[in-house]
């Protein structure tokens, strides 16, 4: 009679035991590092991945800039030869991989935390929802600044062309030469042509290069962030490696699209250098919020899920649209040679596949 009494005391005290071990999985993630828990070692493992991985990210923005300066304005002008095409192609599948595989996976990694309560986190597609409405602003921002961009070269070579005029017009009027008039009418037609089929391609180059950033720099936060919490050894070892390897393949695509924009040198160094310093100030900012940040806490884990859900939406939407749809189904990709294409699918598929890959370690 007493194991019946005492039966349903038991079965309460275990839901409250069960309650109480969902309840701490919040610092499930804690659990496996405190094996391997040394702050000393991780504070020094941290200081090589922020060398390691500045020295990574400035590599791989600036092979795309120099390279394309060493081949000479002509080249940048129309576009690169074969080899700028296969990196372009390859840059693509980077930022196709990254959005992907690892921003939208680490995005339903946070909403779906046992951490997390069941409604209303876990029980509707919050990253694929939020990347969906990502893509759609980077499309509304996308035209509105090519908007931008092409009226104000619009007006500037208007400008230009009634400088031009006014000046071969005194020139006219000084000499008396009539025959300059088919001269005059002969240089203004040819800039304005000019203006119209590089400009508008230019502008856009701007707006692509702008937005891509945006979408990496977001992410590339988050990483350093996490690896600067970290207090285990065991953990930050392989994320050294592979974090160095991302931040290679995401500068190497930017960096391409940095230079189809041809800004100014101030601009690009500005772009580089942003893109490079980002995820080692993510890492030292990390350093000095480890000792009360609590990356497992709710409020982090819906932060972290909601910009990972954005940069995926953002870096989906340039891959697909402004890299990949703008080349391969352009005119210059169907008229070039065989060969050519051939090497720009296998560059497409080699760079989201190697980007793809790095998912094991990180």
């Amino acid at each position: 009679m007493e194991r019946y009494v005492v039966a349903p005391y038991l079965r309460a005290y275990l839901h409250r035991f069960a309650a109480s071990v969902s309840a701490a999985s919040c610092d499930a993630g804690e659990v496996g590092g405190d094996v391997c828990r040394d702050e000393e070692a991780a504070l020094r493992l941290k200081m090589v991945a922020v060398a390691a991985i500045l020295v990574a990210g400035a590599a791989g923005v600036a092979i795309p800039l120099v390279g394309r300066r060493w081949r000479g304005g002509a080249a940048a002008a129309g576009g690169g030869g074969s080899t700028f095409v296969l990196a372009k192609a390859f840059a693509a599948g980077v930022i196709l991989a990254t959005g992907f595989v690892h921003m939208m996976h680490d995005a339903e990694e946070k909403f779906q935390d046992p951490c997390l309560q069941d409604s209303p986190w876990r029980r509707f597609p919050f990253a694929g929802s939020i990347a969906m409405l990502a893509s759609l602003v980077t499309l509304v921002v996308d035209f509105l600044g090519t908007q931008f961009y092409e009226r104000k070269q619009r007006e500037a070579a208007a400008t230009a062309a009634t400088n031009a005029q006014d000046e071969t017009a005194a020139a006219l009027l000084e000499n008396g030469r009539n025959a300059g008039g088919a001269k005059r009418e002969g240089a203004v037609h040819h800039g304005h042509g000019h203006e119209n089929e590089a400009g508008p391609s230019q502008g856009r180059q701007v707006v692509v290069s702008q937005i891509l950033e945006l979408g990496i720099v977001s992410h590339s936060v988050i990483i350093g962030l996490s690896l600067g919490v970290s207090q285990s050894p065991c953990t930050i070892k392989p994320l050294v490696a592979a974090l160095s390897f991302h931040q290679f393949f995401e500068g190497f695509a930017l960096g391409d699209c940095i230079s189809q924009a041809r800004l100014k040198g101030l601009s690009t160094l500005l772009m580089a250098f942003f893109f490079a310093i980002t995820a080692p100030t993510g890492i030292a900012v990390g350093v000095a919020m480890a000792s009360f940040y609590d990356p497992y806490s709710p409020r982090a884990l819906v932060v972290e899920g909601i910009l990972d859900s954005m940069s995926a939406g953002i870096l989906i939407y340039m891959a697909l649209v402004d890299l990949i749809a703008a080349d391969f189904l352009g005119q210059r990709m169907s008229s070039s040679p065989a060969r050519l294409q051939a090497g720009a699918y296998i560059a497409l598929f080699f760079g989201a596949i190697a980007m793809a890959s790095l998912a094991i370690w990180t």
